[in-house]
């Protein structure tokens, strides 16, 4: 399992209610009645990963696709569901809940055999498939056109109540008319707006940020929190700042995580 995967708990092992999980209780273990799911159907999850510590609770089955990590199941404890969880890229890209574990192991074996989440979708409707997901299995272009327009009309809705949130959108547009941040990856962060030159979180902190201030104003920071590079009066100021102190050769962003870039 990578770092960027969700870890199963590491605690004793909880017993299921038998009333809720009887599938569960009578194979031992969350793999083990996954993987006799899987077989009623004539699917093929390989070998399903086990969490030692709490074998009822929690499975995973691996991928074959690369830059899918395997996706994790892990069940609920008042009521039957099962929730998956698979990563990509730093992305979570596979997710959503359900109570037919016939269901959950046809979404794993999507996930396993690389699968796109609609295909999966179609096997599996519980799994959930919103359009930034579907953008970023496209790729960083995408993820990054997207995530600025969803970023804007987040934004924009947000503007109407708050004055920190028109400050935010002010900075947001400028930057978007200015060509080279509209290719990096842009996020908010109590109304600071940053940008990353990775899709995947962990993201990057090699671009400046942008903080506003109560009065109007605007402080560019970066690449560290305890760095000032200034402040301005306007967005298209504070903008300006960040263009002039971006990092050499700053392309386009790419996929994966911050992690990912400094193994490069």
């Amino acid at each position: 399992m990578t770092s960027n995967s969700p870890r199963p708990a590491q605690h004793a092992p909880i017993p299921v209610d038998p009333d809720l999980y009887p599938d569960l209780a009578a194979a031992g273990s969350l793999a083990a009645a996954l993987a006799v799911a899987a077989a009623e159907q004539g699917l093929n999850l390989g070998a399903v990963l086990s969490n030692d510590s709490d074998p009822l609770r929690t499975a995973g089955v691996t991928s074959t696709t690369p830059g899918r990590e395997p996706c994790w199941i892990f069940i609920g404890s008042e009521s039957r569901w099962f929730n998956i969880d698979g990563p990509c890229q730093g992305v979570r890209l596979l997710s959503g809940s359900t109570s037919d574990l016939g269901e959950l192991a046809r979404a794993a074996a999507g996930w396993r055999d690389g699968a796109r989440l609609r295909e999966i979708q179609v096997d599996a409707a519980f799994i959930e498939v919103s359009e930034l997901t579907e953008a970023h299995e496209l790729g960083p272009a995408e993820a990054v056109t997207v995530q600025w327009r969803l970023l804007l009309e987040g934004l924009h809705q947000d503007a109407d109540r708050l004055d920190l949130a028109r400050q935010t959108l002010a900075l947001a547009e400028a930057a978007s008319a200015e060509p080279k941040l509209r290719q990096l990856y842009p996020f908010t962060s109590h109304w600071s707006l940053h940008f990353t030159t990775c899709t995947g979180f962990p993201y990057s902190w090699d671009v400046p940020f942008i903080d506003p201030l109560s009065d109007g104003r605007y402080r560019v920071c970066g690449p560290s929190r305890g760095t000032v590079i200034g402040e301005g009066d306007t967005a298209a100021a504070a903008i300006a700042m960040v263009v002039g102190a971006l990092p050499a050769n700053c392309g386009p962003a790419v996929a994966g995580t911050a992690n990912d870039q400094r193994q490069r």
